[in-house]
C-alpha cells in the first residue's frame, strides 16, 4: 500500500507556527553548550555538546562520544537526553547543539549547528513540542522539532 500524502504536522498537537526569534533563556542556554565544548572538547572525540532545556527551567548537557570507528560514535543530543530522562522528569522545551570549529577553518568560533536527521528524530520522538536552536537566514532562531523533520519515521 502507498503511503498516504503528507497531510500537515507529525503528530497531531498544538499549532507550530514557524522560527521564533531567540530570547535571554534562549542565549543563555547557547552560552552553557559552548562553556561545556570549550571545557571538554578533545579533537575528534569530543567535538560537539549539546544543552537542552527542561520545561521547569532545568538543563542538561551532553558531550559528543568520538570513536575510532566513527558508526559507533554517540550524538551529544543523545547524552544530554539520557541526563534529561533519568536526572529530571525527560521533559524538553528547548535543544541546542554546538560544534568546535577545526584547525584549518577560517572561522575560529564554537557555532550552534542543526542537529543530524537521528538528532531530529531523537528529539520527535521524546519531545515532540520541543524547539530547536538552529543558525537560519535571519541569524540563530528556535525551530519546532516537527518543522525540522515533517516526515518521521514511524513504527
Amino acid at each position: 500500500m502507498p503511503d498516504a500524502p503528507f497531510a500537515g504536522p507529525p503528530l497531531g498537537g498544538p499549532p507550530l507556527g514557524g522560527p521564533r526569534p531567540l530570547d535571554e533563556s534562549d542565549h543563555a542556554l547557547i552560552a552553557i553548550a559552548r562553556e561545556t565544548l570549550a571545557r571538554h572538547h578533545k579533537p575528534f572525540w569530543h567535538t560537539v555538546a549539546a544543552a537542552l532545556r527542561g520545561r521547569d527551567g532545568r538543563v542538561w548537557t551532553g558531550l559528543h562520544l568520538g570513536t575510532t570507528v566513527g558508526r559507533l560514535a554517540i550524538c551529544a543530543e543523545a547524552v544530554a537526553l539520557g541526563r534529561a530522562v533519568l536526572e529530571g522528569d525527560g521533559t524538553i522545551a528547548t535543544a541546542v547543539a554546538v560544534r568546535h570549529h577545526k584547525p584549518d577553518e577560517e572561522l575560529q568560533d564554537i557555532a550552534v549547528v542543526s542537529p543530524c536527521g537521528a538528532c531530529r528524530e531523537l528529539i520527535l520522538d521524546h519531545a515532540p513540542d520541543a524547539r530547536v536552536i538552529v543558525p537560519g537566514a535571519a541569524g540563530l532562531e528556535a525551530w519546532p522539532v516537527r518543522l525540522l523533520l515533517p516526515l518521521p519515521y514511524r513504527r
